[in-house]
């Protein structure tokens, strides 16, 4: 057992320290590269079942939540023109109609109607970052996104709570509890706003400019815990928790602007890698040899794809059409949420195995193909 756990820590180590430089070779981010490089280290032995990695990779999750809320500036809705507010949530909506007419229609499970319109921002910003912060469709696709994310999750907690309970008291409970939860946030947001307005200098002296005890990450962290810790007395899903306490972070501490950075730096480097090899040792490469397997997984891309394209082509006229085919390629990733979704399902025993893989390979194929064809359409773009 020791001898298992001394090469599982050393396969761990090589698969974070290798995983840019295979990531840079095959042009894929770094997520789908993880899952794919834990897939094969679980298939060969070399990384087993181990509850403390377990726990370890559950937190990388909820960090990863964490760091999705520092994405989200809810001043962003406070300035967003009502016009784009009316087609962002038209948008949407137009995708959960979608899945839900493909789930009816289809027979494939109720689960593919809160799958199917997830919207993640996780991996728009690897989109800035290769193709700059001055494309519109791009600044377009992270406004909606942030928008959808919110939507997504509380969706997330719902369905989770009535996966864990059924449709009953339980469930109604869950939601009273939830939506008093949010009213709490929404006053607690409102109180702290005004207080940090009539004396800023408070969050100077909570976060300084010049910090040598790291200030900045210990408050972080202790709200990241101190969230998750409610959301765990309350029964709420846990990865809301995380989601709002970074939310926080990003909406009082604008003035510590490598905050996010250091948050990032810490997550993306350790915690997060955990929770994508964990999930890749999850998939049993011998069930790649099932057609059916494979059929599933290219369907619910094509959808899931296919659904976003029309909304984007449906409701943002002013855009060309390129801009409105990448603004919906760019919302087609949303790897993080999920895999978070379908674990769930999973752990509950509401999806089969066979399904639970189709999803999996189904969030790496989405990011496969959408930056494939987001990197052509824009060097086609480039060359017209």
């Amino acid at each position: 057992m020791v001898h298992q756990n001394i090469v599982m820590m050393i396969t761990i180590s090589i698969i974070i320290i290798s995983t840019p430089y295979f990531s840079r070779l095959i042009r894929l981010p770094l997520t789908p590269v993880e899952i794919m490089l834990g897939s094969l280290a679980g298939y060969f032995g070399f990384i087993h079942h181990n509850e403390i990695f377990k726990l370890i990779s559950e937190v990388g999750f909820l960090y990863l939540m964490f760091l999705a809320g520092t994405e989200v500036d809810l001043r962003v809705f406070k300035n967003m023109r009502l016009n784009l507010l009316k087609k962002s949530v038209i948008y949407i909506l137009l995708l959960y109609i979608f899945s839900f007419l493909s789930s009816y229609y289809l027979h494939i499970g109720n689960i593919f109607i809160i799958t199917m319109p997830l919207i993640s921002v996780g991996l728009i910003i690897s989109l800035f970052n290769e193709y700059g912060k001055d494309k519109e469709w791009l600044h377009l696709a992270m406004t909606v996104g942030v928008l959808g994310e919110i939507i997504s999750i509380t969706l997330v907690t719902f369905s989770s709570a009535a996966l864990s309970f059924g449709i009953g008291y339980e469930f109604y409970k869950t939601i009273a509890i939830l939506l008093g939860f949010l009213l709490a946030i929404i006053i607690i947001f409102k109180v702290i706003e005004i207080l940090f307005w009539w004396y800023p200098g408070i969050k100077i002296y909570l976060m300084p400019f010049k910090d040598n005890d790291e200030k900045d990450i210990r408050i972080s962290i202790s709200i990241f815990f101190i969230l998750i810790a409610i959301s765990l007395y309350l029964h709420l899903e846990i990865a809301f928790g995380a989601f709002i306490a970074g939310i926080f972070i990003s909406t009082f501490f604008k003035h510590k602007e490598e905050l996010t950075h250091k948050l990032s730096s810490f997550g993306f480097g350790f915690l997060v890698p955990l929770f994508f090899i964990y999930v890749g040792t999850t998939l049993d490469l011998n069930s790649l040899e099932n057609i059916k397997l494979l059929e599933n997984a290219l369907l619910i891309t094509f959808l899931m794809i296919t659904m976003r394209v029309i909304s984007s082509n449906a409701v943002f006229l002013k855009l060309t059409i390129k801009e409105r085919t990448l603004l919906a390629l760019a919302h087609s990733m949303p790897l993080t949420l999920l895999i978070a979704v379908v674990s769930i399902a999973y752990e509950l025993k509401t999806i089969n195995t066979e399904v639970y893989y189709a999803f999996i390979l189904a969030s790496i194929f989405e990011v496969i193909f959408s930056m494939i064809l987001i990197k052509v359409i824009v060097k086609l773009r480039a060359k017209s």
